[in-house]
């Protein structure tokens, strides 16, 4: 079994018994994502290390990502490569020994565990995702699975918060009259959106049993987490990303 004192790991309590972790980078000595810096042999392994951590033996699961609102059900593995895996933004499945994952660097990671059906998910969640119903779609392919609204329990890891999230009129403008509770107001023409708490409101009007946030900003977390904003606004050439997994034994 890896070794998960190696990993900064947090645990969810809605996720109690499920295998499963939010990967921070441990004092950037972690970095998930393909898109990021490293060698693909690296990367392949470290992913592999996590997925050993969190379930011994299991066989890691991850989707190329595009921000969309696609989820595939999964009853297989395939490799873990840099290019060809299948692109979608979530992932479900029933079956065992399968660890699903999702990379992020702001964007919401959702996992979700329906414990007594033996049904999970992993979803990224940025807010294309999220508005595109990447969410509720996570939680229809789990419900085809076996799994019940009022059963699952989700929670949202590592996600950049309202402090940190400043958007303008023209982003604010692309939501429903109902979501301006997810917006303060900033400087001239600009806002503060919540994006954990507007995942957390979709799911929660899918009807989804249990929300945990566990209200971790990406942004302002610098010595845990990597930002895609944070990068951007250093100037930096790259970021990094931090991962999100969920198991069935």
């Amino acid at each position: 079994m890896a070794d998960a004192s190696a990993f900064d790991i947090t645990l969810a309590d809605t996720l109690e018994g499920v295998p499963h972790g939010f990967f921070g980078h441990s004092g950037a000595a972690h970095q998930f994502g393909y898109g990021g810096e490293g060698e693909e042999a690296a990367l392949h392994a470290a992913r592999a290390a996590a997925a050993e951590a969190i379930l011994p033996g299991g066989a890691l699961v991850m989707p190329h990502q595009v921000h969309s609102p696609d989820v595939l059900h999964v009853t297989a593995a395939w490799d873990d490569t840099a290019t060809g895996r299948p692109t979608a933004d979530a992932l479900v499945s029933a079956t065992p020994g399968l660890v699903l994952g999702v990379v992020t660097a702001d964007c919401a990671p959702v996992l979700f565990a329906d414990a007594e059906a033996g049904v999970i998910g992993a979803a990224h969640a940025g807010w294309r995702g999220a508005h595109g119903g990447v969410l509720e779609n996570t939680v229809a392919a789990m419900e085809a699975l076996g799994a019940r609204r009022a059963r699952i329990v989700a929670a949202i890891g590592p996600t950049i918060a309202q402090a940190s999230y400043e958007v303008d009129e023209g982003f604010r403008s692309q939501f429903a009259p109902k979501d301006a509770r997810h917006f303060a107001p900033g400087r001239a023409g600009h806002w503060q959106f919540d994006l954990p708490a507007y995942v957390a409101a979709r799911l929660q009007h899918a009807g989804i049993g249990q929300v945990e946030d566990l209200a971790l900003d990406t942004y302002a977390l610098e010595s845990r987490f990597y930002s895609y904003r944070r990068a951007t606004h250093q100037g930096a050439p790259n970021y990094g990303r931090q991962l999100s997994l969920i198991a069935l034994r």
